[in-house]
């Protein structure tokens, strides 16, 4: 597998080549890799991460690359997917899975993403408060060096057998 990811990461260059770097480094080879991503499961305090070559631009809450994307077990009332989705696009939820999913470029701001996003889950924060409250940090973090609990560590307890398949209605 080793040789096989230093072949798929000659052609990749960037943010996504140095983020790969990153999470190799921190996690070890990826349990996956093909041409366009590269795969670890149960990683650190991750269900799965996934570093995509290929970036979705994104501007909040400054202007950067998408391509870390990394995903926990959180389960969400669906009366609440439209908060989320009005805080940040780049937080997708899988209701069946039971799945949050937070793609940013760093993996602190996943991290940061995921805790706001569970303050608003919990009525800590409204969405503008929340997005107010991520920009901040945010700042702190890339412009100052300054980290925050929200960018270490997940700031709830872990959640488990999240899954909603849904109601049978016939079988």
């Amino acid at each position: 597998m080793d040789k096989y990811v230093n072949e798929v990461l000659y052609n990749w260059e960037g943010k996504p080549l140095k983020g790969a770097k990153k999470m190799i480094e921190k996690y070890d080879h990826p349990q996956e890799a093909t041409v366009s991503r590269l795969i670890w499961y149960h990683n650190g305090p991750w269900k799965h991460t996934i570093v995509h070559r290929d970036t979705k631009p994104h501007n909040f809450p400054h202007p950067h690359p998408d391509f870390l994307e990394q995903t926990i077990n959180y389960q969400v009332p669906p009366h609440l997917y439209d908060a989320i989705a009005a805080f940040d696009g780049s937080i997708t939820l899988e209701r069946t899975k039971g799945e949050a999913t937070a793609m940013c470029d760093l993996e602190a701001m996943n991290m940061l993403s995921l805790n706001v996003m569970n303050d608003i889950l919990t009525g800590r924060y409204d969405v503008w408060t929340a997005k107010e409250f991520l920009a901040q940090i945010t700042y702190k973090y890339l412009k100052m060096g300054e980290t925050s609990p929200y960018t270490e560590e997940f700031l709830f307890p872990k959640q488990f057998n999240t899954a909603d398949p849904g109601i049978c209605y016939f079988q």
